[in-house]
């Protein structure tokens, strides 16, 4: 679960635009509403207005109205936009509130149309991402609120929590779809019930109530690749890495990498003593104690050690049910050491599984470093991108509000490409023929450096120090980065195993 990332050290990945010098954001969303062709968007997903103000007008109010009293990012036309959207307001609550409203097909258009257009397809890793959010909401009358328990603080809190789905590559993070989950703990009903039972957001408040977030991810995950998304990888922290994920996972060709709890799932590990046999059914932590401490290997290139076991799952939820054997692979992985502390605790290790029982432990970890786009792009839409932002408290406008902050998240990501394709990729020519050839830490490097080359140019004229000053305090940042995308840091380690614990 994502709560929220309060560290600078993840890379921004549309962040920095807003303080772009000379940047209209104005500007910037009508040429995009061009080149993404969003007219023409809207009308396939069937949106439309019988009276008053044209629907693209409406469109485009609601995109904007987020930046209009920011102070840090230019606005062309920031008091004539202003006074027209007051004016306009009721209209583009009363779109909100509309119960026909598919948002999550312009969504999908939107997202498929910066895929298409920067031939995100032909990427070398592209990955799938889940993930949810919690985003605290106190209102009483406000449709879709319920309990939720924050594992960072360790407390209960009120509010909405948003799953997504990500696509995730070596240059690029876009949102897919967006679900509201509402636990069935302390739910805040619908003041009134729906217009009709039948409509969109009606649907999927219902899915909100009787889904789990497995099936939520499932249904997500089948959806996107119906709608011609694709992927080699499916990503998820701790807070999906169980059965009923692994179960759910739908397409063949496509391998999970999960982060898993440290708890009494069993796993049947097949091991040799004396060239004997030796079968046992037992949980990670009783593998950790028997056949990982005292037997790590060092991850080349990097600081950390890891220790592969390749085990089986029996994925049916009942003994009733003739068991459905799977192999996995296993990964452990010793986390980082506290600055006080010259060793790693005895909590301080992780485990990561996938479905590929060959891949190679650097591999894993390169690839699941990835999902680190999804903890930014939400710590980016509540700050940025307006997240359930709007003073309304009708569960439409609330599904409106999470397609609306990745639609602005894609939006922007397409323009940010148009400027950085070249840039990025000419980087990356230099330095190697294809990623698959390089070692881990040249992977890394080549993601790192396309990352700062920007920043570079303008540490070095603003700081009068020598170059390896610089590269040491770039490698400090690349060191934070790789433990805060792999939770690897002792804090996130020992959060685990107290609610291992619990």
């Amino acid at each position: 679960m994502n709560r929220d990332t309060k560290s600078p050290n993840l890379p921004s990945l549309i962040g920095d635009l807003f303080t772009a010098h000379g940047l209209q954001v104005d500007n910037l969303i009508a040429v995009v509403w061009t080149k993404m062709h969003i007219t023409t968007l809207l009308h396939r997903a069937g949106f439309q207005k019988r009276s008053g103000l044209d629907v693209n007008q409406v469109i485009y109010l609601l995109l904007v109205w987020v930046w209009l009293k920011t102070d840090s990012i230019g606005m062309f036309s920031r008091k004539s936009m202003q006074s027209f959207t007051d004016a306009k307001k009721d209209v583009m609550y009363d779109y909100l509130k509309r119960e026909d409203v598919n948002w999550r097909r312009f969504h999908c258009q939107v997202a498929r149309q910066a895929v298409m257009e920067h031939d995100l397809n032909k990427h070398e890793i592209k990955a799938f991402v889940l993930d949810d959010s919690v985003k605290i909401r106190r209102g009483k009358k406000m449709a879709g609120v319920s309990c939720h328990f924050d594992h960072l603080t360790g407390r209960t809190v009120m509010g909405q929590q948003v799953l997504t789905l990500g696509y995730a590559s070596e240059e690029v993070f876009l949102p897919l779809d967006n679900q509201l989950y509402i636990s069935q703990k302390n739910i805040q009903a619908q003041d009134q019930n729906f217009r009709d039972g039948r409509s969109i957001v009606a649907k999927r408040y219902r899915e909100s109530v009787l889904m789990s977030k497995p099936e939520m991810a499932a249904d997500m995950v089948i959806r996107a690749l119906t709608k011609g998304f694709s992927a080699d990888y499916l990503l998820a922290d701790a807070w999906f890495g169980n059965k009923t994920t692994l179960r759910l996972k739908q397409s063949p060709d496509l391998t999970a990498i999960l982060r898993m709890k440290k708890d009494k799932t069993q796993y049947r590990y097949s091991y040799y003593v004396n060239g004997k046999q030796c079968v046992v059914m037992t949980n990670a932590k009783e593998l950790y104690k028997h056949h990982v401490r005292k037997q790590w290997q060092r991850i080349q290139g990097t600081s950390y050690h890891y220790k592969v076991l390749n085990v089986e799952l029996n994925l049916t939820s009942s003994p009733k049910e003739s068991p459905q054997w799977v192999s996995y692979r296993l990964l452990f992985v010793k986390g980082a050491a506290e600055d006080n502390t010259s060793e790693p605790g005895k909590h301080d290790w992780a485990l990561f599984l996938t479905t590929d029982t060959s891949m190679e432990p650097s591999r894993i970890l390169e690839i699941y470093a990835l999902r680190w786009g999804i903890e930014v792009y939400f710590k980016e839409s509540k700050r940025h991108l307006g997240l359930l932002k709007e003073q309304t408290n009708s569960f439409a406008s609330h599904i409106a509000s999470i397609h609306l902050a990745a639609i602005r998240f894609c939006m922007l990501v397409f323009q940010r490409q148009k400027g950085l394709r070249l840039q990025v990729s000419s980087v990356r020519n230099q330095l190697v023929d294809g990623l698959m050839n390089l070692s881990f830490a040249k992977q890394l490097w080549v993601l790192f450096r396309a990352l700062i080359h920007n920043g570079l140019s303008g540490i070095k004229q603003q700081l009068d120090c020598p170059i390896v000053h610089i590269m040491e305090v770039i490698e400090e940042h690349i060191n934070h980065f790789f433990v805060q995308a792999l939770q690897l840091d002792p804090f996130t380690l020992r959060q685990e195993a107290m609610n291992n614990e619990l």
